[in-house]
């Protein structure tokens, strides 16, 4: 009898596969379960997507400076830093795989790092995660791997993928642990990229991956997760907003404007609305000076008005909605739907996906108008919004599609 891994996929030894190598726990124990599957056929590949000296220099910017005015320095625990690929490095010649570095930050900072950025300043909060599974690692990652002769590749992410046995079609599913499933940050890719994809940790749980790599020593078992973004080099995303503005000689972001109530009252002076997201409650300034009728109640940002320069805020009951708008769609794993659609939407990671039905607007299904049953907390323009299959459906697991908040 043949094995069949995770995805469905009959194991073929004889052809390379990429394992797409960060240096962290899960893509190293990914690595180390292909390596046995298929012994010789298994190439590690690290990205490299940012120079970590950037922007830590005096011609950054005053941006640049942490609160004591000194330089930051390259905190661990993000991903894609230089201890990662050393790490990655060292898995490798572990499993004796061959073993390369890519170079990918020209495309890295175009088509991640500068779009977070118009994003931020533009009143909304941008999921770079997302933006780079959709066009570096499923992409370029994909390309190269193909220039090195072989025709798939293998990540360390939390998400199945299976065969639809009637239509043929690819189908994106959640993990088997849920706590763990990042099938949210992959909606995006296409069918050519999920046919060519393999998820090894997808039928895993956390610590079962953790067993595994003490099982295998791997040199990389006990490292923690990485919890900052690999691009942001101060732990804060506002300074690196406002360093890399200076550096790329834009000047700075709108300072001052003025922050006022949902009836329009005016309490209070903001430094730039890129330092705020909608349902923010902390760091808003305003300890003093407010109406009396706001005394000892939490404030929360409701709206960001780029017009106006205004940050909106008001009492956490209007943050909820039971509408909202989504475009740029991908229709993952189904065609586009021409009725409306029963299902499952999920607007954050960590929320839990709510039933509502998706109204289609707009040429081959370009946009949605979702309606929930009930209202949800914070629907944040520039958040990814991915439909699910409905609680009651034969496989709720299945991603249907998704994108992106208005």
């Amino acid at each position: 009898m043949v094995a069949m891994n995770s995805n469905g996929h009959k194991p073929e030894s004889g052809k390379p596969i990429v394992a797409a190598m960060s240096g962290g726990v899960d893509s190293s124990t990914a690595a180390a379960l292909l390596a046995a599957e298929r012994p010789g056929a298994v190439i590690g590949l690290t990205m490299q997507l940012w120079d970590q000296r950037r922007l830590q220099t005096p011609a950054a910017g005053a941006a640049g400076l942490n609160m004591k005015g000194e330089l930051p320095v390259v905190h661990a625990g993000r991903c894609c830093s230089l201890d990662d690929a050393y790490d990655a490095r060292r898995v490798a010649a572990h499993l004796g795989l061959p073993f390369y570095v890519v170079n990918f930050e020209s495309r890295f900072e175009a088509q991640v790092v500068q779009p977070f950025i118009q994003s931020y300043l533009a009143g909304e909060t941008p999921i770079p995660c997302t933006l780079c599974n959709n066009f570096i690692k499923f992409d370029q990652l994909l390309t190269t791997a193909r220039q090195i002769g072989a025709e798939r590749l293998a990540t360390g992410h939390y998400a199945r993928v299976r065969t639809h046995p009637e239509t043929g079609r690819r189908e994106l599913r959640r993990a088997a642990d849920a706590t763990k499933d990042q099938s949210y940050f992959l909606f995006g890719l296409t069918q050519e990229q999920l046919a060519r994809t393999e998820f090894p940790l997808g039928e895993l749980t956390k610590d079962e991956v953790r067993g595994l790599a003490r099982a295998k020593k791997l040199p990389v078992a006990e490292k923690p997760e990485s919890q900052e973004l690999c691009f942001v080099p101060s732990g804060s995303y506002i300074r690196f907003i406002e360093a890399y503005l200076a550096e790329q000689g834009e000047g700075s972001p709108p300072a001052r404007g003025e922050i006022v109530t949902s009836d329009g009252k005016v309490i209070g002076e903001h430094s730039g609305l890129h330092g705020f997201t909608l349902g923010q409650r902390r760091g808003l300034g305003l300890a003093t000076g407010l109406p009396r009728e706001w005394r000892g109640k939490p404030l929360y940002v409701l709206a960001l008005d780029r017009e106006r320069n205004r940050v909106i805020v008001g009492d956490d009951r209007e943050l909820y909605r039971r509408e909202a708008r989504v475009r740029e769609l991908n229709w993952v794993s189904i065609p586009p739907p021409a009725q409306p659609l029963r299902c499952a939407v999920k607007v954050r990671h960590k929320h839990q996906a709510a039933p509502a039905i998706l109204y289609v607007e707009g040429g081959a299904a370009s946009e949605v108008r979702v309606v929930f049953d009930q209202p949800q907390r914070a629907l944040t323009p520039g958040q990814a919004a991915v439909f699910y299959a409905a609680p009651e459906a034969p496989d709720p697991d299945l991603v249907l599609g998704g994108g992106w908040l208005r």
